[in-house]
């Protein structure tokens, strides 16, 4: 009941399309009765059976009153036109109330079309905004591919299931309740017998569709897992090939693929169950009805005529269908329940990174970037321990150490990617945590020893950091400096050219040379520099360390470096240890030191 509460919440910003939609269709359902009731007059008709009847008086609105008016327009339309005309216009009537009830159906389901469509369009897009505010700490558990599945595959599975079966559920229940008030009238002691049977088909789908979800859920898991695979090895696919692990990997995808198809098939094989259960428990319920039926009319018990009879049994039979919709929306709800649980898994995932209500709004970098008694954990194992640092305006801070001693973590905090557990980061002796989110990370540009490009054009990846568009002279400009206005030149479209998919059109010093220009035009006073030459060769590294260099003037520097030669010139360097600050000083205060730890990494690199 959760999941249909949550899934209401989507429906009610269009809950007039929702009113509209069920006026309609309640409309649809007296003029459908109305078309199936002409069945008595056309067979009194046919078999001479209209009696002489007199004018009812005054209209009253009563189902008596309707009735006896029927009789005396048909008997004096007979005794005025005679039998053919009559016939005739039985049939007329027949016609104008079908297209009155398919012109109401249309309506109905052009509102429908509307709520289903723009339900979704939310749903999907609540997910991808959560997924852009969720801490990057929650990616590096989830799987890419299972995400993706949330946002494509589960989505889909919400629209199919569910949204599909709205308009079957804001239809028949009305086309249900019409006719058996109909029913009652014509026969109250019949419909009792029918209404009795009904339920039990209703008990067989419902036996089946139980164990619906839970097998949805374990399939659309096993999705994801599939297509984790298939992203892990086209992102990894150099490196498969290298190692001969083709066989490995079809392996792995094999078992997950073998899995997912027995689940499917599971599911596939629930859902084409219920169709032929329910053709045959309804047709079933209606021979019964029928021979009931027949006894009563043959017996003339309860005013039953064998017209009335015929009658019944077609509105009977028109009930069937909706009821049996009903069930199979249920069953169909069901299965799309499982997708609205793990799209909302993500939805309601926590946000460990939120801004204050009153959060301080701040235009410039004036004075310091302090930590304060720092503490960080991943699962409780401590990464960051009591760090304390200072980094004053205009300096450059290299941070450098062993791989996984906090280096990374350690400059995570300043743009609050992730938040101390213990200790505060100050910038400008402000709690990071009490400014505004989006005005502290315009303070900073961020280049990556992995460079993320989109695969959109030159201009638009350097211009990316600009909210608007950015004027083509200034992309020119931070090209320029980044030193990347030579091969954009030489592309074949200029700062038009695509880059590809993660920039997979361009070499590595490349991409990261796209990148330094992408913080250049959004010239922040604060650069974060991760590792930025680590994986280049000696030509691209000193191409993008010049750029590096021309984007540090004038501004605050935090450096992580692993090739300490390009770290010397900064005016402090960090040396982390086990998540402590081990050392800190110039380069030639910790080379002078024999027992310093820098030394000790600079003399390994040296050699």
């Amino acid at each position: 009941m959760k999941s249909v509460r949550i899934l209401l919440q989507y429906l009610r910003p269009y809950k007039w399309l929702a009113v509209q939609n069920m006026a309609y269709n309640i409309l649809s359902a007296f003029f459908a009765l109305f078309t199936f009731t002409l069945i008595v007059p056309f067979l009194q008709i046919l078999f001479n059976r209209v009696a002489d009847a007199a004018h009812p008086g005054a209209f009253t609105f009563s189902m008596r009153y309707l009735n006896d008016w029927a009789n005396w327009f048909f008997s004096s339309s007979i005794e005025k036109y005679g039998e053919m005309r009559t016939l005739l216009v039985v049939l007329i009537i027949f016609a104008v109330a079908s297209f009155a009830k398919n012109l109401l159906v249309f309506l109905a389901n052009n509102c429908m079309a509307s709520l289903r469509a723009f339900t979704v369009r939310d749903v999907r897009k609540k997910i991808y905004d959560k997924i852009l505010r969720l801490p990057l700490s929650y990616f590096s558990e989830a799987r890419k591919g299972d995400i993706m599945t949330r946002v494509s595959n589960d989505v889909q599975e919400i629209e199919i299931s569910v949204m599909s079966s709205l308009s079957m559920l804001f239809r028949d229940p009305f086309t249900v309740i019409i006719f058996v008030v109909y029913l009652v009238i014509t026969s109250p002691q019949l419909t009792i017998f029918a209404m009795v049977l009904l339920p039990l088909s209703g008990w067989a789908i419902a036996r089946i569709s139980r164990t619906l979800k839970s097998a949805s859920f374990k399939g659309q898991q096993a999705l994801g897992r599939l297509l984790s695979i298939v992203e892990e090895t086209l992102t990894g696919l150099r490196i498969i090939k290298g190692f001969n692990a083709e066989e490995k990997m079809s392996g792995q995808f094999r078992t997950a693929n073998e899995k997912y198809a027995r689940i499917f098939r599971r599911v596939i094989r629930k859902a084409y169950l219920a169709h032929p259960v329910s053709e045959f428990l309804a047709t079933l319920v209606l021979l019964i009805v029928l021979y009931y039926g027949g006894m009563l009319a043959l017996k003339g018990a309860g005013n039953l005529s064998p017209d009335r009879l015929i009658a019944f049994v077609v509105v009977f039979s028109q009930i069937i269908q909706p009821a049996k919709a009903i069930s199979t929306a249920w069953f169909n709800i069901q299965r799309g329940m499982a997708s609205i649980d793990r799209v909302n898994q993500v939805i309601y995932a926590s946000e460990t990174i939120t801004e204050k209500p009153d959060a301080i709004r701040i235009s410039e970098f004036r004075e310091s970037i302090e930590f304060r008694n720092v503490w960080f954990a991943y699962d409780h194992e401590p990464v960051l321990r009591d760090v304390s640092l200072t980094i004053k305006k205009g300096q450059t801070v290299a941070v450098v150490g062993r791989s996984g001693g906090g280096k990374s973590t350690l400059v995570d905090l300043i743009p609050r990617f992730i938040d101390p557990d213990r200790g505060a980061v100050l910038v400008d002796g402000i709690d990071v945590r009490d400014l505004n989110i989006k005005d502290l990370r315009s303070l900073m540009g961020i280049v990556n020893q992995q460079a993320i490009l989109f695969n959109d054009t030159f201009h638009n990846n350097i211009a990316f950091a600009i909210n608007g568009e950015a004027d083509i002279p200034s992309v020119v400009r931070a090209a320029t400096i980044a030193n990347a206005h030579d091969f954009i030149s030489e592309s074949p479209e200029g700062y038009q050219y695509t880059v590809g998919e993660g920039g997979n059109r361009l070499s590595g010093g490349q991409r990261q040379r796209i990148s330094i220009a992408r913080a250049i035009i959004a010239n922040p006073p604060i650069l974060i520099l991760d590792e930025a030459t680590s994986a280049l060769d000696t030509e691209s590294e000193r191409l993008v360390q010049d750029a590096m260099l021309k984007l540090m003037q004038n501004r605050t520097s935090v450096v992580i470096a692993h090739r300490l030669s390009t770290v010397q010139d900064a005016d402090v360097i960090v040396v982390v240890e086990e998540g402590r600050i081990a050392e800190c000083g110039t380069h030639e205060e910790l080379i002078k030191n024999p027992d310093s730890i820098y030394r000790k990494l600079y003399e390994m690199q040296s050699f």
